[in-house]
């Protein structure tokens, strides 16, 4: 079973981190997989596996969505799974199935913010 299967507090995710995570201040929009249901918000944080999205109206621990991040220099879309919540402020994601041209549009996000 994966990190992301089972629902835990926040903290015990920040503890269990296999890669670094960065500060990155982007727009973000997700898509409720199974409705379709749209939300608009901010990525705060990311890394390889996943990201931070900061959100008034969360959605559930374990919905499936997709995630398109936007910033000055592209775009990046991917799959994701929610894997934390914290009440009106935001969500915890895992990153699904993520396509090679999108892993490589995040790997050079993340090589530019660890620089």
């Amino acid at each position: 079973m994966a990190a992301w299967d089972s629902p835990k507090p926040h903290s015990d995710y920040v503890n269990r981190r296999t890669v670094p995570r960065y500060s990155l201040i982007a727009t973000v929009e997700v898509v409720e997989s199974s409705s379709d249901m749209r939300l608009s918000g901010r990525l705060s944080e990311v890394s390889r596996k996943g990201a931070y999205i900061d959100v008034l109206n969360v959605l559930p621990t374990g919905t499936l969505v997709k995630i398109r991040v936007s910033r000055d220099c592209g775009t990046f879309a991917t799959g994701a799974k929610v894997i934390y919540v914290q009440e009106g402020m935001g969500m915890g994601v895992a990153f699904m199935d993520t396509p090679e041209d999108q892993l490589n549009v995040l790997d050079a996000w993340l090589a530019e913010l660890g620089s």
